[in-house]
This record gives C-alpha cells, sequence and structure tokens, in this order.
C-alpha cells in the first residue's frame, strides 16, 4: 500500500493525487510537485488516502516538497507574466489573422513551458504563433483547444437556476449528457429550457437520471395500449413519482389508473 495525496491546481475542482513521500502535510498547504509538464505548483484538498500498487494504471507522480514562501512569490510572477502573455499571445493571433479565442496561459512553476488554451470551430496552424511565443518567452509553448463546456468552466457564469455554473464550482470531470436524458425526465426538448450557457446540455441532467429510470420500472410509455380494470385504452400521461397514468378509452373516457410497488 502506498500513501497517496489529492493536489488540484489554479482553482480547479479536479483532483490529482501524489505519492506523499512521507512528508507531513495538511489541507491547504501548497505543495511542489513533479508532473509530466515540469514542476508545478498546487494546494492540498484532500487527506492521506491508501491505495494498492496493484490497481494503479499508470505510475503516480511525487511531492516534491512543500512551497517555501520564496516558491509562492515566484508563482504569483509566474502568474503575472502569464497574464501578459495572454495579451500578447492574442495580439499575435489577430496579426496573424488566427480565428481562435485564447482564453488562458500558464506557466509551469519551473517555467519549462507555456501552456496557452483555445477555442475555434475549426483546426488552427497555429506554427507561427508558437515561433513568435517562444521567441519571446524561451521556453516550450504549448497550445491546447478545448470546447465550449472547457470555457463555460473557466470563464465561469450564472446558470438557469440562478446560482454559479456546476462545471466552475464543484464538477470535476465533464461527463457526458445525452438527449436521452430530458427524454428519460420528461422535460420539453426545447434547447432554451435543456442547454446550458455553454449551448450544451446542461450537466444536472445527468444528476437524477439514474433515479427516474428506477422509478419508471414497471411503468407504461405514453402511446402504449393498456387493459385496467376490464376497460382498454391508450396512454396519455404518466405521472413517474405518484405511479400513475392516465388512460383514454375508446369512447373518450380518461381514467386513472395506479401501479404498486
Amino acid at each position: 500500500m502506498k500513501k497517496v495525496i489529492g493536489v488540484s491546481f489554479s482553482g480547479s475542482k479536479k483532483i490529482y493525487y501524489f505519492l506523499a513521500n512521507n512528508i507531513k502535510l495538511n489541507k491547504g498547504d501548497f505543495v511542489i510537485v513533479s508532473t509530466e509538464k515540469g514542476e508545478q505548483i498546487g494546494t492540498v484538498v484532500t487527506d492521506f488516502i491508501e491505495v494498492d500498487e496493484t490497481k494503479l494504471n499508470s505510475e503516480l507522480k511525487s511531492i516534491v516538497r512543500i512551497a517555501s514562501k520564496n516558491d509562492i512569490s515566484v508563482n504569483e510572477k509566474n502568474k503575472v507574466d502569464a497574464e501578459k502573455a495572454l495579451n500578447d499571445a492574442r495580439k499575435i493571433a489577430l496579426d496573424l489573422d488566427l480565428d481562435m479565442q485564447i482564453l488562458d496561459a500558464s506557466f509551469t512553476f519551473d517555467r519549462k513551458q507555456l501552456l496557452f488554451t483555445f477555442l475555434a470551430d475549426t483546426r488552427i496552424d497555429f506554427r507561427d504563433l508558437v515561433k513568435r511565443l517562444a521567441a519571446i518567452y524561451k521556453t516550450r509553448i504549448e497550445l491546447r483547444q478545448i470546447g465550449v463546456r472547457d470555457k463555460a468552466k473557466i470563464v465561469g457564469g450564472c446558470g438557469q437556476c440562478g446560482r454559479e455554473l456546476c462545471c466552475a464550482t464543484f464538477l470535476r470531470d465533464l461527463n457526458s449528457v445525452s438527449i436521452n436524458m430530458a427524454k428519460n425526465q420528461n422535460l420539453a426538448l426545447n434547447p432554451q429550457k435543456i442547454n446550458g450557457v455553454c449551448g450544451r446540455l446542461m450537466c444536472c441532467l445527468s444528476y437524477e437520471n439514474d433515479n427516474y429510470s428506477v422509478y419508471k420500472k414497471g411503468l407504461p410509455k405514453v402511446g402504449d395500449k393498456i387493459v385496467s380494470n376490464g376497460e382498454a385504452g391508450k396512454v396519455i400521461s404518466v405521472d413517474i413519482f405518484a405511479r400513475t397514468c392516465k388512460m383514454e378509452t375508446e369512447d373518450s373516457k380518461v381514467i386513472t389508473v395506479e401501479y404498486k410497488g
């Protein structure tokens, strides 16, 4: 068994796990960690967890050390420089007439890499942009294209419910959401009602979908033909939670049918 601890970066809700290396840590501590992109500074967000090495899909990286005051100062300078790099990149992209929206820029803690995230409707040839940025900042430049859901997560905002977007507050992963989830919950398939600010289906459609699937077991669907108390008819509506449906008979009578269980 190995002791690992969860770390998040730059306010992201996603948690990454690192080997603790017998370093005494508490939630809220700033730490320097080793990643595939170089050293990064992050925040401890979980307690220690013991994991079975044989069940890991990949090799875990390690906590290097607790961040010192100087490390935190370096990180703050990196943030300021990244903001300048973001403005430079936007100006260069405009000069090169690239149809892309550059959303964010960040340095790794050791400044071995400068990462930009951008939004674009088509594939972008950003080689000239990379060359000009590399000439200015003398480090490896990486551009990563993201989708509109990722943009909403970065930019933030308010949803139809009036609260902050789930993706920008507590959701760690953006799982797939399908139109079948809206159908399963008998929602009107109106894009203005079921789409989020990103223009995609709202993440919250998935929250109760499993419960709806359970509650609907044993109930007929609208349009089904059923027989109840000797009367036959067609189902015209279903109340999932009351476990009832309304049936219209051939002589236009509407009967409420109850389902137990």
